[in-house]
């Protein structure tokens, strides 16, 4: 006997790469009087391996820690969240966080969102034959820039999932742009989002230096993708990983500093970088509690909720839309 048939999930591509305007975006930041690079591009094929990696590591703490949180809470997280919403994954990438979430919430449709559906079609096709009667779309969204969802996820009220606290990748003006998108497109539901904390250095320096080098490499990794991208002769042995905690902008900063006088080159141009000078590849702001709350309350939340894990270095927070 034939098994029976399941429901297809839905696939939309809505972002479409611009390859001259990236290639026009990194020589701008490799020209810049201190050069940077946008953390967007340390997430190519091999990158978001080795991402994979990092979260595996003991110096890692936020992959475990929100885990934990999430299974500790996961019946009062559900309690809080409006029942047979839209889950809206944002950077959904292997689906694993909102599959865990699926039984608590009960969401009547689940839509994962990231730069391309390409990385979505295998891991919502098998989450569709787990769960049937579920509608499960993938869009193709760069939702850093503008948070703005098809006409195809419908309506009703949306739990936007935003976990991992990659909110941190952003400036807190960013954050703030980004929050307020979040309010008016989530249609009377809310947003669930992980919060790394503010900690003693020795916890928050190593997660981004760890010993074996696995953030070194994913950090170096960049300069491979940046050769393919516009052609430029970046070799990994010419710069060093560093990372450290930025207290003033209490903030964890990435870069890539040159090891020696090197001269970079493109097509039509080149950069000189002296020994020590760096490519600033990444920031991760980490907040107190209250601070993130005010933030949310200024993007236009009314209500929030928070969960935190007993040593205080990570938070979920639940804030409700209009």
């Amino acid at each position: 006997m034939e098994n029976a048939p399941y429901r297809q999930p839905q696939f939309i591509q809505l972002h479409h790469e611009d390859h001259a305007a990236v290639r026009a975006e990194l020589i701008a930041g490799l020209l810049a009087p201190a050069a940077t690079t946008s953390p967007k591009y340390l997430y190519d094929a091999l990158g978001s391996r080795l991402f994979e990696a990092i979260t595996e590591l003991p110096e890692y703490y936020p992959t475990r820690t929100e885990a934990a949180l999430f299974d500790e809470h996961k019946a009062s997280i559900a309690a809080a969240l409006p029942t047979q919403a839209t889950l809206v994954d944002l950077g959904a990438g292997n689906c694993e966080k909102a599959a865990r979430m699926f039984e608590a919430l009960q969401p009547s449709r689940y839509v994962a969102v990231d730069i391309s559906v390409d990385f979505l079609r295998g891991t919502l096709q098998r989450l569709q034959r787990q769960n049937p009667t579920m509608e499960m779309i993938g869009v193709g969204l760069d939702f850093s820039s503008t948070l703005t969802l098809p006409p195809e996820v419908g309506d009703g009220p949306r739990v936007l999932f935003y976990p991992g606290s990659s909110i941190g990748n952003f400036t807190p003006t960013e954050a703030l742009a980004f929050l307020t998108q979040a309010r008016l497109v989530c249609q009377g539901g809310g947003l669930l989002i992980g919060v790394d904390l503010v900690k003693p250095i020795s916890i928050l320096e190593p997660a981004y230096d760890d010993a074996l080098g696995v953030t070194a490499a994913f950090n170096k990794n960049l300069l491979l993708y940046i050769n393919r991208l516009i052609g430029s002769d970046f070799a990994v042995p010419d710069w060093t990983h560093r990372a450290f905690f930025n207290a003033e902008q209490s903030r964890i900063e990435m870069h890539l500093q040159a090891a020696h006088d090197v001269t970079v080159r493109w097509p039509d141009g080149q950069r000189d970088f002296v020994a020590g000078e760096r490519i600033h590849t990444e920031n991760s702001y980490k907040y107190q509690g209250a601070d993130f709350d005010a933030l949310l309350r200024q993007a236009g939340f009314q209500h929030t909720r928070v969960w935190q894990d007993a040593q205080g270095w990570f938070a979920v927070f639940w804030a409700q839309g209009d």
